[in-house]
């Protein structure tokens, strides 16, 4: 990655121009999602306010949540790296997103560090400048805070460094890197289990490299890592109630009732729009015929890519170990890949909803590298005319999908950061304007939808309580008990709808002709209704 340099005895890093160019494409990526992150965009919603909310109640010694308020499986760190910030500033959408650009940046580096040193310096530099592009769909899983996906693929590419490094024998704290890995596999445990396939094969990737070794210090570190960054989690479900606990939880989520949809109406979702979605090539609202390529491609890549990774294997057999861990580490982020996609295309939410559910495959990004690898080794070789006629045919191939994946991902990107970006900025200019319309004016205690009240509350800096009600006035998910609890007890609570929504058709059919039924206000898209005597219907 850099050579040193020596000027009037003093030793500087000198990059060579593959990492310069890196580093220029990683730099365009970080200021690009600056940008996006300053102007809150993508839109802020309720989910994200909810971490937002828990980063302002653990900045002010009120809370120390484990999972996100309401639910036993998604894990707060995200909440944790943005409190200090919120204690310093208060609520602000740009500061809760700032540890996230930090980590994509992490992300951008490592995954650059671990190309560089299984592939080729070029190959390297060409994924990081495929990964500082990012439309709607793959900026919003990296830069929004709603759990999960922005920590765990750092802590995979550092697990997976630690391994080459040890294999390779230029690690000098050998058993300190490996309780070091433990700590980061409990911490990605703690935070989501969508991670899980890859630290499996990680952990593979982390026996195959130590072996016998882990019989002893090494291992018992290992685990006390493990032990010490999946706490909270042992914690919180020791003290949870029957039913309760993360696995129950996340068992009757994954298997809830209703008909299973059809194998193929699951690929369609999974493979054909998901990949594609999660890789960048598609806008927020789908996929085309045209764009579903690469999804249809991507299952011939992993195998590809897998059987590169095992002939480079074979061909390293009797080398020293630190010769053969990148087929290793290749092979394992394949792995990776194939039990990710295996287990989303099993949902049925792969068919009942890809486009929202597609951010479930982001952490596919993680095997880019491998997938890719194949088409860049074919591609240098038909311009190096290292092959015969059929293997320049399979070099010209593998060099227009290279062509056609960086041109698809670019236009896209372009198209979001010209034209996509203005219907965030209205939206959340008019949650915005709600908030100081009920800041200054009251009420003080609303109901209002899902939708609406986590993202008032967090704007409101907790001056608006907001109960959410479903759309016919009745009790909805209301993540954080004491808010709904507040607005029960306020003698005249306010309500805010949206515009002609069946909440507001609801709440002006209970109102009927009472004096009080006309709403005092209307701003942002929203109705404000004040009525004299409460209308609580589940009463």
């Amino acid at each position: 990655m850099s050579n040193p340099e020596q000027r009037r005895g003093r030793w500087r890093p000198r990059l060579d121009r593959p990492a310069l160019v890196a580093l220029l494409f990683g730099l365009a990526g970080v200021g690009y999602r600056l940008v996006l992150t300053l102007l809150t965009v993508p839109v802020s919603n309720s989910d994200e306010a909810a971490f937002g909310l828990a980063a302002l109640h653990i900045a002010q010694g009120r809370e120390h949540p484990v999972f996100l308020y309401g639910q036993h499986y998604m894990g707060m760190l995200e909440s944790y790296l943005a409190a200090p910030l919120i204690a310093v500033a208060g609520p602000s959408w740009p500061l809760l997103r700032l540890p996230m650009l930090v980590l994509y940046a992490v992300f951008l580096y490592l995954i650059h560090r671990l190309t560089r040193r299984l592939c080729s310096p070029w190959f390297a530099t060409f994924v990081v400048g495929l990964l500082a592009l990012g439309p709607e769909r793959v900026v919003r899983d990296q830069l929004t805070v709603v759990g999960g996906r922005p920590e765990v693929k750092p802590a995979v590419l550092l697990m997976l460094l630690v391994v080459v490094g040890l294999a390779a024998g230029t690690v000098r704290w050998r058993r300190l890197a490996v309780g070091l890995f433990g700590l980061l596999a409990g911490l990605a445990v703690w935070s989501d289990w969508l991670i899980l396939p890859y630290l499996a094969v990680a952990a593979l990737a982390l026996l195959w490299a130590l072996r016998r070794e882990l019989v002893g210090w090494a291992g018992a570190l290992l685990v006390a890592g493990f032990l010490l960054g999946v706490a909270p989690m042992i914690r919180d479900n020791l003290r949870a109630q029957p039913g309760q606990d993360s696995l129950s939880v996340f068992r009757e989520i994954s298997t809830k009732a209703g008909p299973a949809p059809p194998w193929s109406e699951r690929i369609r979702g999974g493979v054909l729009e998901g990949v594609p979605l999660a890789h960048g090539l598609c806008p927020v609202d789908g996929c085309g015929r045209w764009q579903e390529w690469f999804g249809l491609l991507y299952p011939v890549l992993l195998v590809a890519a897998a059987a590169l990774a095992l002939v480079a294997y074979r061909r390293a057999a009797g080398a020293p170990r630190g010769e053969r861990v990148g087929p290793v580490v290749q092979l394992a982020l394949v792995v990776g890949a194939a039990l990710t996609l295996l287990s989303y295309v099993r949902s049925p939410q792969a068919a009942t909803s890809p486009l929202d559910n597609a951010r479930y495959l982001s952490v596919l990004q993680l095997s880019l590298p491998a997938v890719l690898w194949p088409l860049w080794v074919a591609a240098v070789a038909c311009w190096r005319g290292t092959v015969g006629a059929l293997g320049r045919l399979t070099g010209a191939l593998a060099t227009a999908v290279l062509a056609a994946l960086t041109a698809t991902v670019l236009v896209v990107t372009l198209l979001f950061a010209v034209t996509g970006t203005e219907a965030s900025r209205i939206e959340e200019r008019q949650a915005r304007e709600l908030a100081d319309a009920l800041r200054a004016d009251g009420p003080r205690e609303v109901y209002g939808d899902y939708w609406t009240c986590n993202r008032l509350i967090f704007n409101t800096d907790e001056e608006v309580v907001c109960g959410v009600l479903d759309g016919s006035l009745t009790p909805g998910q209301n993540r954080y008990l004491p808010y709904w609890r507040q607005v029960g007890r306020a003698a005249r609570p306010g309500y805010v709808v949206e515009v002609g929504s069946p909440m507001e058709r609801r709440l002006r059919r209970l109102l009927a002709d009472r004096p009080d039924a006309a709403p005092v206000r209307e701003v942002g898209g929203y109705r404000v209704y004040h009525p004299d005597t409460p209308v609580r219907p589940w009463r």
